[in-house]
């Protein structure tokens, strides 16, 4: 199965947050070792942004593929309703006054 751009895209910016984090978790690992006490929040902290990058890349793939099962499982008839009296509404207090209107 060929990705898509829109997947391809995607991946790409997963491999670039990965080359980020990783190599900055390196580099803060070695000076936390090396005595800088400030740095053992950043080697904490590049793996868990790490964990994050994976974790949107998945929430995107999913969306992208339409995978998404968050989306209008819940939704009935009632709720179109509504939805569409709510759109109704918004249009009447939208609307000039009569007045204005045959003024233009």
């Amino acid at each position: 199965m060929s990705a898509t751009p829109g997947e391809r895209r995607i991946h790409l910016g997963l491999a670039i947050a990965l080359l980020i984090c990783v190599p900055l978790f390196v580099v803060e690992l070695s000076r936390a070792l090396g005595g800088n006490t400030l740095s053992w929040a950043y080697v904490f902290e590049w793996p868990l942004l790490a964990v994050y990058a994976v974790y949107m890349w998945r929430q995107l793939l999913r969306q992208e593929r339409g995978d998404d099962h968050r989306t209008k499982k819940n939704e009935s008839a009632g709720d179109a309703d509504a939805m569409a009296a709510l759109n109704d509404y918004y249009e009447q207090i939208h609307r000039p006054p009569p007045d204005e209107a045959e003024r233009s």
